[in-house]
């Protein structure tokens, strides 16, 4: 696979072939370099994502680490003529050539459908873009955040009577990414099957689209608009009836507890539970359909609660008690203490040469007698320009050196 993806859309998408045995030669540029190379987070480092290192180590990128394991890595200045070139025999020798440039990028150097077919006659073109390949918008520019917008996810979050949210930074990078994978193996399954290629075109506004449907069949079924009062309800649920149902605050920092109760129940076992406060025989919250009533009442006196709890000890007393609670994770969590993630396996240890031991994020799945093939760290910049030049393309040493001496390699 000749890999000309960049950022996560694109990365995501191809590593996740590349760890079930694809061949992907990842192609990058030394004087642009993949975004993710110059950004934290950086082993040992604190400093937040976003402050983008002046002189960046590229080697050292923790997202460039993360997203592009299992890669076989080549450096190629596709602005000179003889990189364009060289390109060309790379896409001969592939079956497979992703992009997730901005459209236009690739017809600039030459590399249309038509153009890969004259060179490979049954190649798979994955093309994965923010609003496709067509279309009045398919020349604008996008990330996560404005496809989530665009696409409608962001009007549909938030707080009641308070404006749209969003949520995450970049959300629907990673989303459309598995949205990409899966055409791709589509693309490859059909190959497989009839012996043609195919161009597949993944527009991430339209995979963003798909995640809306409770929202459009509340409004073309119901004839309800999504921001009405009471809407979106945030935290809480309507169907079926909670109270409390949210998330609150804890002792420490930006922690939080999660808390669903859906009958007289389990409110009785959560007011025995956290000591039989007076506020839990309080005649607002003496059943379901008053606790719906008083909501922000009830959230109020949980809120009050559980600030002096711990997260996880308030998760395990309630749990204890039959109800349905959960301490809110963060990514140290997941790492550390999670016995389901760590069970399953889900972050794994790379010990790349330049930052050492390292933990990754895994395969979400696992499949009997051909799991992932967690087998190499993510290339250093040109790490495999020999192999792949020489070994592949059958280019002699002196070649290679004169290339870099050029800066086309």
């Amino acid at each position: 696979m000749a890999d000309f993806c960049w950022m996560g859309v694109g990365s995501v998408a191809t590593r996740m072939l590349a760890d079930y045995g694809a061949e992907v030669i990842k192609i990058e540029n030394r004087t642009r370099l993949d975004t993710p190379r110059k950004l934290p987070i950086y082993k040992g480092d604190v400093r937040s994502y976003g402050d983008e290192d002046a002189n960046p180590d590229p080697d050292k990128g923790g997202l460039f680490n993360n997203y592009c394991r299992n890669k076989l890595g080549v450096t190629i200045d596709m602005s000179k003529p003889e990189g364009r070139e060289l390109a060309i025999e790379l896409i001969r020798h592939s079956s497979v050539v992703t992009e997730n440039f901005a459209p236009g990028v690739m017809e600039r150097w030459g590399l249309t459908y038509d153009r890969l077919r004259e060179l490979v006659p049954d190649v798979v073109f994955a093309r994965m873009s923010g609003y496709g390949h067509s279309g009045p918008h398919h020349q604008f520019r996008s990330y996560g955040p404005i496809i989530q917008a665009v696409s409608g996810l962001t009007f549909i979050s938030g707080l009641p009577e308070r404006e749209p949210s969003g949520f995450g930074l970049s959300y629907m990078d990673n989303q459309a990414a598995y949205y990409n994978s899966a055409a791709l193996l589509m693309a490859i399954l059909h190959r497989e099957t009839t012996g043609e290629g195919c161009e597949v075109d993944v527009s991430a506004v339209e995979a963003g689209v798909t995640l809306l449907g409770a929202d459009l069949l509340d409004v073309t079924v119901n004839g309800r608009a999504t921001r009405r009062p009471g809407y979106p309800r945030g935290n809480r649920l309507e169907y079926p009836a909670a109270a409390p149902h949210g998330v609150y605050p804890t002792r420490h920092e930006d922690r939080w507890l999660a808390v669903a109760v859906f009958d007289d129940d389990a409110w009785q076992r959560f007011g025995a539970a956290i000591g039989a406060p007076a506020w839990t025989a309080d005649a607002r919250f003496a059943s379901l359909d008053a606790r719906v009533a008083h909501q922000d009442e009830l959230d109020a006196e949980v809120a009050a609660w559980s600030r002096d709890e711990d997260a996880h000890e308030a998760m395990h007393l309630l749990q204890a008690a039959g109800v349905a609670a959960a301490a809110v994770q963060n990514s140290q969590d997941l790492a550390e203490t999670d016995p389901q993630i760590a069970a399953r396996g889900t972050f794994f240890e790379l010990d790349h040469p330049v930052i050492g031991p390292a933990l990754f994020e895994g395969s979400p799945m696992h499949l009997s007698g051909s799991d992932a093939d967690l087998w190499r760290s993510a290339p250093l910049l040109g790490e495999d320009n020999d192999y792949v030049f020489g070994t592949i393309l059958g280019l002699d040493e002196q070649r290679r050196t004169e290339l870099a001496a050029a800066g086309v390699i």
